[in-house]
């Protein structure tokens, strides 16, 4: 470029501001690497006069973010304000339709609206990149888009939500359960006050809905998704786990199966030793399996400003580069309707725990039901008291589909000596 590349900020929480200090703090290197020289030109967020960790006295300040997507002296606008509708849609559709290029972190709007705002950014011959809106600094979508472009990718699996990470972590790691660590996550700033979207799965969802995409060239689709959280992970499940040589994480995983692709986020069983495994606290991971290059693996800071900020900054750079990619790796009207793979066609193996009173037979019965469904029982675990009193059962699955699973799991749930409903995981070979 001939001209410096202008920049209008949409949001100054921990990202926005990370993404001023790498910007102000970097700019012979990204000038550099690009070839062109990046300003900021102006910047928007609800409160002007909040403390903040760097200094915006140089940028022009809109107390509307919807100025920046008419003003001349802007050619990208950076959306970081989040939510899947609202400002942020407007702002983002708007800045394309106004032919401004758009660099967003918003994981959100990208899986509910990412088709239609890709093909609007192609209309216009604009970027729109969104690295930051997954996996925070890992750059996964750059991998898909490029790197790994010449694969057929078969399966992508990855600890998405830094927050889970942390608390399965730490519950392990401090012998406490979901609630007392939750509180302290809340303390420290790793999970919000209402930390249901992370808790709940939601988060890795629109995530995942993304790594879809662009490994299949679909539309980003949310509606065929299956969706468990970590509430009902305890700590007793992580000690069972540990005896039969496992570990739990949330994971995300996307596959192409012979039904069709099959997108999925609930908590797992992995291996202890295992490259998951052993991704640690509010770290993240992907890992790309694709029929040349075979296993692809990168782990990193999946959140929080600077590392989030990075991937913002890099797209920018991008832009900067004059690279127009297709924002899902393809042109938008060749985004196919994903077809969809049942979840019950699934296939796995699975940790069972079952609550029962203490007598003879009841393992018996447990087991017959597993039997009548067409499942093998790998190994139990049998933790009682008294005879009469409660008793822990514990069981891990060879694999089985997941509809057979859950008939087994209905027919359990029914016997009169069960005093606790069957709580099951699936377990990731």
């Amino acid at each position: 470029m001939t001209h410096p590349l202008r920049i209008g900020i949409a949001g100054l929480g921990t990202v926005g501001t990370s993404v001023v200090a790498i910007i102000e703090g970097q700019r012979a290197l990204l000038r550099a690497r690009t070839g062109s020289d990046i300003e900021i030109t102006a910047v928007s967020a609800r409160d002007k006069n909040k403390e903040r960790s760097v200094e915006l006295g140089a940028y022009r300040f809109e107390s509307d973010p919807m100025a920046l997507v008419s003003a001349s002296d802007v050619d990208v606008v950076v959306e970081l304000i989040g939510g899947a509708e609202g400002v942020a849609h407007e702002l983002v559709k708007t800045a394309l339709k106004n032919g401004k290029h758009v660099v967003t972190a918003n994981k959100a709007l990208i899986a509910a609206h990412g088709a239609s705002l890709a093909a609007e950014a192609e209309r216009k011959n604009c970027a729109l990149f969104f690295e930051a809106a997954v996996a925070g600094g890992i750059p996964i979508l750059k991998a898909l888009r490029e790197g790994l472009a010449a694969n057929a990718i078969s399966r992508v699996i990855g600890i998405l939500n830094g927050t889970c990470n942390y608390i399965l972590t730490h519950m392990w790691e401090g012998k406490r359960e979901l609630a007392d660590v939750l509180a302290e996550a809340q303390a420290l700033g790793y999970a919000e006050a209402d930390p249901s979207f992370d808790v709940g799965g939601m988060d890795a969802a629109h995530k995942l809905a993304i790594l879809t995409a662009l490994a299949y060239g679909a539309a980003p689709d949310l509606k065929h998704l299956h969706v468990e959280g970590i509430e009902g992970v305890s700590f007793r499940d992580m000690q069972f786990a540990d005896q039969l040589g496992y570990t739990i994480r949330l994971l995300g995983i996307t596959s192409r199966t012979e039904q069709g692709i099959l997108q999925r986020v609930h908590p797992c069983l992995v291996a202890k030793g295992s490259s998951l495994a052993s991704v640690r606290g509010v770290l993240g991971a992907v890992q790309v399996q694709g029929d040349s290059v075979g296993t692809v693996f990168m782990q990193g800071a999946g959140a929080g400003g600077a590392p989030t900020a990075s991937s913002v900054v890099a797209d920018v750079m991008d832009i900067a580069r004059s690279n127009r990619s297709y924002a899902f790796g393809i042109a938008a009207d060749k985004l196919a309707a994903l077809k969809p793979a049942p979840m019950a066609s699934l296939a796995s193996a699975y940790y069972v725990r079952i609550g029962a009173v203490d007598k003879p037979g009841v393992l018996a019965d447990i087991t017959a039901s597993f039997r009548d469904s067409g499942i093998s029982v790998k190994s139990f675990i049998q933790h009682g008291q008294a005879a009469g009193e409660k008793v822990t059962i514990v069981i891990a699955t060879h694999t089985t589909t997941e509809a057979d699973m859950q008939r087994a799991l209905a027919t359990i749930a029914k016997q009169p000596s069960i005093l606790e409903a069957p709580f099951s995981i699936r377990i990731e070979e």
